[in-house]
């Protein structure tokens, strides 16, 4: 646990008690270790598919997939990876909402390990502390990357923003394609899933959670 920053240990110990953390388990082995196996197993998985891994376009597949999995797509299911946050003491006295939307989102779906895609838009009250806008986006981003359901990851990133804000007053907005309903089964290309979660001032005042999704409308 020594490379992980206080604020990562926070936003997990924070996740673990509401009970929303990614379910995940301590891997025994390094990174290269890892990435070795998942070859190695994914390799198995291409040949029984049928797939003839002797054609110098898939031969390197194996690596590449283990490659993304550890270091890309699911990075953020290691919290040493968690942004290193900018928290700046509110000495302005912002007192007003701060929000960002059409934040970038990029997820796989646990289910069927294919994409979701999408927006989030974030915005939270200042009491003590802001952060750096940048940093919204990466901590979107940091729990992105990881198997997702979208209902868990929006009350991940409401937690995590409260947690580091040291405020309830945030908001969490999602809207995303989810491509294991577009590309397969039922195959529909125009539907699209919301989920949102509130906290503080948003959560018991609507005038305000109405400011807050007008905006995002606009």
């Amino acid at each position: 646990m020594s490379d992980i920053s206080q604020d990562a240990l926070n936003v997990r110990n924070a996740l673990i008690a509401k009970g929303i953390e990614t379910p995940m388990i301590s891997p025994n082995q390094n990174k290269d270790e890892r990435r070795s196996g998942i070859s190695k197993h994914m390799r198995e998985v291409m040949k029984l598919i049928g797939l003839d891994l002797r054609d110098d376009s898939l031969e390197e597949t194996p690596n590449r997939l283990a490659k993304m999995f550890i270091d890309e797509i699911f990075s953020g299911m290691d919290y040493a990876n968690f942004p290193k946050m900018t928290k700046i003491k509110n000495q302005m006295k912002v007192s007003e909402m701060v929000q960002v939307n059409d934040i970038t989102l990029t997820s796989t779906c646990e289910h069927h390990f294919v994409t979701i895609d999408g927006n989030v838009a974030v915005a939270y009250y200042p009491k003590d502390w802001v952060i750096g806008l940048s940093k919204i986006n990466r901590i979107v981003a940091f729990f992105a990357q990881r198997p997702q359901v979208q209902e868990r990851l929006t009350e991940q990133l409401l937690t995590a923003f409260q947690t580091i804000l040291e405020t309830d007053d945030v908001a969490v907005y999602v809207k995303a394609t989810h491509f294991c309903v577009k590309a397969r089964g039922v195959k529909d290309t125009n539907s699209y899933t919301v989920t949102s979660a509130y906290g503080g001032v948003f959560l018991e005042d609507r005038e305000t959670r109405k400011e807050f999704l007008a905006s995002i409308q606009k």
